[in-house]
This record gives structure tokens, C-alpha cells and sequence, in this order.
């Protein structure tokens, strides 16, 4: 699996330096004193819309590309995002191999009035604990690192937790597990994660498989109006885009420029 199993191993030494640090009953401490805090944005209400939803994306760098855009003002991108009509915020908080952290997240919500997914590799409950503590709506759950069993633990405790999760899938196979373990949001990636190849294609012969009733989202490789229309046309209820708006002069205006094509 490559880069994948590089993350996964840096991840399990990640999480468990901060189970020592701050151990989980002090987490789930914090969540019983943010009772009184505002409900949690709902991630899915904000992707069922009419049109085509746009999940809009902070992301400093990444293992395929490098540097994106690494000296960012995480609050000012967040604000352009939702003044171009974003419907949701993803926020990549992985420092080692993508630069984002807690901080990241934390701001980007801070600044806008959107769900914000917590977009990171998640391997334990900890991490749960911790996106809600830090005021995550969502988290990212992916079938290549979890597997079955696992995925339906973590879904259980998301949604204890209340939050959302987007499952994510590359092939037929993975999308039976998460279908099978309840995946409410299915999330198709189209980067090969052996490779970092890239192909819309993934997205379009996969999109019949989902069953109704589910919310639909292809990540990845989406670049222009014309990807944008391609996904729109073929049945998606929402993309996520990153690196062409991390890339882009002005991420805000990009994203306007792709929301023309959202429109069904």
C-alpha cells in the first residue's frame, strides 16, 4: 500500500504519544463540559441540496504534489470559501505528510457558519474523541485502513459522538464493506492510492453502485467546470475539491468559477 502504510504507521505512533499526553477520559471530560455549546452543523443536511454540493478544502501540501500552498491564512480561505457558496469545509489536520494540524481546523470553523470535516487518517476511537473536542462536524473514515469490522466500530462511536462520517471507497469491493457497515455518505476517491494516479472515471463506474438513500461524493482529480459537469451529470451530490483550489491564485474565486458548473 505504500504511502498509505507509511501514514498508518506514523499515525498508531501519533495517537498513541497523544493518548499518554491527554489520556482519553480527559477527552471525553471536555465533551461532557461542551454540552452548552451550539449543536453540531449537520455535514450531511448541508450536502442534500438541489444543486450539486461543493466541499471546499484546506490542504497545504501532499505527498503526490508536495507544497500546495503552505504559508496560508486558514481563516481568510475558510471566509472566501463560504462567500462562494461552499456548502461544507474540509480541513486536512495530518502535519506530517500534508502540514495541517488541530489549529487548522479550529480556525477554519471558527470563521465560517459551515460543517467542517475533520479530514485525516483515523484509526482509533481517540481520534473521535478528539475531532468532537476540537469542534469537528465531520470526520473521514477510509475502508482501505479500517476494514469491515473496524469501520462499523467507528461508525457506531461517530455517531454516539454525533458526528458525521464520509466513508471512503476506491473500488466495488470496499463500497459492499461500507454499505454493509451502514455508511450513510459514501465518499469515491479516484486517486489510486498504490499509485497517486488519478481518473474521474473511478467515480462514474462506481456512482451506479450506490444504493438511494445515500449521499454520494467523488474527491479528487476534480480541476475545471467540465470535471465539475461530468460528476454533476452523473448523479454525485456533492464533490470535494483541494488541490486546484489550494493551487489556484485565488482559491475563493476558483471555487466560483467551479460552482457555475454545480448548478443542475
Amino acid at each position: 500500500m505504500n504511502i498509505l502504510t507509511d501514514i498508518v504507521k506514523r499515525k498508531k505512533t501519533e495517537v498513541a504519544a497523544r493518548q499518554r499526553q491527554k489520556p482519553l477520559g480527559a477527552l471525553q471530560a471536555h465533551g461532557l463540559q461542551s454540552v452548552g455549546l451550539p449543536p453540531r452543523r449537520s455535514f450531511r443536511s448541508a450536502l442534500e441540496t438541489p444543486d450539486l454540493s461543493v466541499i471546499a478544502e484546506i490542504k497545504r501540501r501532499s505527498p503526490s504534489k508536495g507544497d500546495l500552498r503552505c504559508d496560508i491564512d486558514v481563516a481568510q480561505i475558510a471566509r472566501s470559501y463560504a462567500a462562494n457558496h461552499a456548502s461544507a469545509i474540509s480541513v486536512l489536520t495530518d502535519e506530517t505528510f500534508f502540514g495541517g494540524s488541530h489549529d487548522d481546523l479550529v480556525s477554519a470553523r471558527a470563521s465560517v457558519n459551515l460543517p467542517v470535516l475533520q479530514k485525516d487518517f483515523i484509526i482509533d476511537p481517540y481520534q473521535l474523541h478528539e475531532a468532537r473536542s476540537i469542534g469537528g462536524d465531520a470526520v473521514l473514515l477510509i475502508v482501505r485502513i479500517l476494514g469491515r469490522q473496524r469501520l462499523g466500530e467507528l461508525l457506531g462511536i461517530a455517531a454516539e459522538l454525533t458526528l458525521d462520517a464520509l466513508v471512503e471507497v476506491h473500488t466495488a469491493e470496499e463500497l459492499a464493506q461500507a454499505l454493509e457497515a451502514g455508511a450513510g455518505i459514501i465518499g469515491v476517491n479516484n486517486r489510486n492510492l498504490d499509485t497517486f494516479e488519478v481518473s474521474l472515471q473511478t467515480a462514474v463506474d462506481l456512482r451506479p453502485l450506490i444504493p438511494p438513500g445515500r449521499v454520494a461524493v467523488a474527491e479528487s482529480g476534480i480541476g475545471d467546470r467540465d470535471d465539475v459537469r461530468r460528476l454533476r451529470d452523473g448523479g454525485y451530490d456533492a464533490i470535494l475539491v483541494g488541490e486546484s483550489l489550494m493551487t489556484a491564485d485565488d482559491p475563493g474565486e476558483k471555487l466560483g468559477e467551479l460552482m457555475e458548473a454545480a448548478k443542475r
